[in-house]
């Protein structure tokens, strides 16, 4: 299993249901990778997109609590059993984990992966990603070359899990 994200220099992900920022070419290094693949995320996350639709051209699956939830041609699961069950039905490599924090860090033990857009700058926030670079179970292996976006630095990195995980 993968997962995918963007987090600034302490990590944070998101303030008030949304991200905090929106680079074009880190949208369409999301897009690219995760097209015809399965991703995963929690309510909030598929709320805080377009119309709260599912994304196109993936299979959605929506962990929620709320038993009478619907999302379009989204698989809803209820429960980390029911997920796990319902992610047997794919390639390890073809899901891909977006999100909120609760998701990433419920699921961060199962991923082996972690493709990191992290952001040169502090973001006030209130939703953080655990910090990769501190657990010694994760390992950057790749970094791109500084990109930037208008005044922003930022780089795109790849993390493998080199020890531990399920």
């Amino acid at each position: 299993m993968n997962l995918i994200v963007n987090a600034d220099k302490n990590w944070a992900i998101g303030k008030d249901n949304r991200l905090l920022v929106s680079i074009p070419q880190d949208m369409k290094f999301f897009r690219e990778t995760t097209t015809g693949k399965v991703v995963v995320m929690g309510r909030k996350t598929l709320e805080s997109f377009p119309g709260g639709q599912p994304l196109k051209k993936r299979t959605n699956i929506v962990l929620t609590s709320d038993p009478n939830y619907q999302a379009g041609e989204a698989v809803i699961v209820h429960s980390m059993e029911e997920l796990m069950e319902e992610l047997r039905k794919y390639p390890r490599e073809d899901i891909f984990v977006i999100g909120g924090e609760s998701i990433y860090r419920s699921l961060l033990p199962w991923c082996r992966t972690a493709y990191v857009t992290r952001t040169d700058h502090a973001y006030d926030a209130d939703t953080w990603f655990p910090d990769l670079d501190a657990d010694p179970e994760w390992k950057m292996t790749k970094t791109s070359d500084e990109q930037t976006y208008f005044d922003l630095e930022y780089y795109f990195t790849v993390y493998e899990r080199i020890a531990g995980g399920k």
